[in-house]
C-alpha cells in the first residue's frame, strides 16, 4: 500500500481531487492510502496564524516554522507507533525535476510519504534547516501553492502501484514509461467528420498493430519531445523504425480513412 499524508493550510483543496477516479478506487481496493493534516492544528494562538511578514521587509507572507516542525514531529510520533518510518517530500523550485523514473521510485516507496504544501512566499528556511526535505520540483514556473503539486505526486505515483490500474499493460504503454511518448489512440466510429483511422488498427494483424504504434511513440517523440530521443540508446528495432521515418521524411502523421470490419 502507497502510504501518504499530506499536510496542508488548505485540506479542502486535497480531498476532493483523491476522493475521485482512480484514487478513489485505489484507496477502496486498500492500494492507497491519504491522510490529510491541516498545520493551522499546529498553531500557537486562538487565530491559528501559520503565517507571518518576512524578516527584511518585502512583499507576502511566509509561512511560520514552527507549526510546521510541530505537524511532522506528530506525524513521525504516529508513524513510529504503527512501526513506520517517513519520507519527508517538498514540492519546491528548488528541488530535482519531477521525471516517470521518480513517479515509479514512489510508487515502491515502503515508508510513509509526508508531502508539505508551500504557500504564499513560501516556507521560513529554519524548515529547510531542521528538517531536510527531499525537494521536487514539478516545473520551471510559479503556482499559489504546493497543493497542486502535491495532488500530482500523489496522482503519478499512484497509477504505478500493483493493482490500481484495470488493464496492467496500461502503465507500461503510457507516455514516459520507456522515455518515449504515447503513440496515437482511436475508438469508435471509424469516421468522425470525414477523419479516419489508419487502417493498420482496424486489420487485426497484432503484430503489424504492435510495430505501428512503436513507429509512431518514435514519430511523436522525435518531433515533440527530441531530448527525449537524443541520449537514447535504441535497440535494432528502434533504430530500422527510425530510419525508416527519415527515410520518409518525418512529419505529422498522415491519418487515411479505413473502413471498419
Amino acid at each position: 500500500m502507497l502510504r501518504v499524508t499530506v499536510l496542508t493550510l488548505f485540506p479542502e483543496m486535497i480531498a476532493p481531487v483523491v476522493g475521485q477516479s482512480i484514487l478513489k478506487r485505489a484507496q477502496e481496493k486498500g492500494l492507497l492510502h491519504v491522510e490529510v493534516v491541516n498545520l493551522r492544528d499546529f498553531t500557537a494562538d486562538r487565530h491559528r496564524v501559520a503565517d507571518d511578514i518576512p524578516y527584511g521587509g518585502g512583499a507576502g507572507m511566509v509561512m511560520k516554522a514552527e507549526p510546521i516542525l510541530r505537524a511532522v514531529e506528530t506525524v513521525r510520533v504516529a508513524a513510529q507507533e504503527h512501526a513506520e518510518e517517513i519520507r519527508l517530500v517538498f514540492p519546491s523550485p528548488h528541488g530535482r525535476p519531477f521525471t516517470q523514473r521518480h513517479a515509479k521510485d514512489l510508487a515502491r516507496e515502503r515508508r510513509r510519504i509526508v508531502i508539505l504544501c508551500g504557500h504564499y512566499e513560501g516556507v521560513d528556511e529554519r524548515v529547510r534547516t531542521a528538517l531536510s526535505p527531499e525537494e521536487i520540483s514539478i516545473g520551471d514556473y510559479v503556482l499559489t501553492g504546493g497543493e497542486l503539486p502535491a495532488l500530482l505526486l500523489i496522482d503519478a505515483a499512484t497509477r504505478l502501484v500493483p493493482g490500481v490500474l484495470g488493464d496492467p499493460e496500461s502503465a507500461v504503454e503510457e507516455s514516459f514509461s520507456d522515455s518515449l511518448l504515447e503513440y496515437p489512440h482511436y475508438t469508435r466510429p471509424a469516421d468522425v467528420r470525414g477523419m479516419g483511422v489508419p487502417e493498420v488498427l482496424l486489420s487485426g494483424h497484432h503484430e503489424a498493430i504492435r510495430l505501428w504504434r512503436r513507429k509512431e511513440a518514435l514519430r511523436a517523440t522525435y518531433l515533440k519531445r527530441p531530448d527525449l530521443i537524443k541520449d537514447r540508446v535504441l535497440n535494432e528495432e528502434d533504430r530500422r523504425l527510425l530510419n525508416e521515418l527519415l527515410s520518409e521524411g518525418i512529419t505529422s502523421m498522415p491519418v487515411r480513412c479505413g473502413e471498419e470490419g
